[in-house]
């Protein structure tokens, strides 16, 4: 708890010392954001107590440059971005962010970074109200490099009760709150609407398979798959086919470098074999980088296919910065 108020007291101080006053106070922040974090849990599966917690962090709670200067309230840096950038030092000086054009953007912007990045993945295999094994996932992945950073998540959920808004959903909300909603708000959000007061899991919820949205195609491997369209997501093809985003690394032994999908990707929805097909007896000292390829092609599963090969199964490294 002395840890928790040192850092407080030392963002509300360095605001002091440059001339400037926090424009919102943490309970403001909160008030302000509790809705959207909600909606982005019911949309895309991260439980809304992270989310809120994870901005005020990493924002101080909307006060910090980035937050005030980028819309950026994640600390989310460039990496593959195509839209307007902000310089900042952080790990490194003049790093470069993301930079958005408004706040709300920031936030959608943060549930698709979780949900794109395969090394995210097994954090959407837990329960959306285990706020302390979402901050460990975090921390693990490598989403900040601060030592404590789950624990600084945790507490500050803890101490702003912020997991109360895990077992909400965000039609709770325009219901009772904002009943003047317009109808393109309600349109938007009816996709999303589950009994009130029930648990949300991204574990446990049931979701249907959008019927005659994809084509399902079946290799010579008798193995099933789709191809990604433009702007696809592990998140939205996971969804589609009623599984979770873990399962489908799984059973397409996505390398954690492979972030992102591109369209044309071939992503299988099923377990690939682990028999090879005639077609594949002819491999003779393969490199290992391009097994995975190979592997993705004929629907075999990687292990098999470097068992085959007699190499071990490809290591690729993991980019530990959000």
């Amino acid at each position: 708890m002395k840890k928790f108020l040192t850092l407080i007291f030392l963002t509300i101080f360095s605001f002091i010392v440059t001339g400037n006053t926090p424009k919102t106070s943490l309970e403001e922040y909160i008030e302000t954001w509790k809705d959207v974090a909600i909606q982005q849990m019911n949309t895309h599966g991260v439980p809304a107590s992270i989310t809120l917690s994870q901005g005020i962090l990493e924002s101080g709670f909307g006060n910090s440059k980035l937050a005030v200067k980028a819309n950026n309230h994640f600390g989310i840096k460039c990496h593959d971005w195509k839209g307007e950038t902000f310089l900042k030092d952080d790990d490194k000086r003049n790093e470069c962010f993301r930079k958005y054009n408004d706040a709300m953007q920031s936030f959608e912007d943060h549930s698709l970074f979780l949900t794109t990045r395969s090394r995210y993945a097994s954090l959407f295999e837990l329960e959306s109200t285990d706020y302390k094994a979402w901050a460990k996932g975090l921390k693990a992945a490598g989403y900040a490099t601060n030592p404590t950073y789950d624990k600084k998540l945790i507490e500050l959920i803890q101490r702003y009760d912020l997991n109360q808004y895990d077992t909400q959903t965000f039609t709770d909300f325009i219901v009772e709150e904002n009943p003047e909603v317009n109808a393109r708000t309600k349109a938007k959000t009816a996709a999303v609407v589950k009994p009130k007061n029930k648990v949300l899991s991204a574990k446990t919820t049931t979701v249907q398979k959008l019927e005659n949205k994809r084509q399902v195609y079946t290799n010579k491997n008798r193995t099933k798959y789709v191809i990604a369209g433009n702007h696809d997501t592990f998140y939205q093809i996971a969804k589609e086919f009623g599984v979770s985003i873990y399962q489908l690394n799984r059973w397409n032994d996505f390398p954690a470098n492979k972030e992102v999908l591109k369209e044309g990707d071939k992503i299988y929805i099923m377990r690939k074999r682990k028999s090879l097909g005639s077609d594949l007896t002819y491999l003779q000292d393969i490199e290992s980088k391009k097994l995975w390829e190979i592997s993705q092609e004929h629907g075999v599963q990687l292990k098999s296919l470097a068992e085959f090969n007699k190499t071990t199964t490809p290591y690729f490294a993991m980019n530990n910065e959000k």
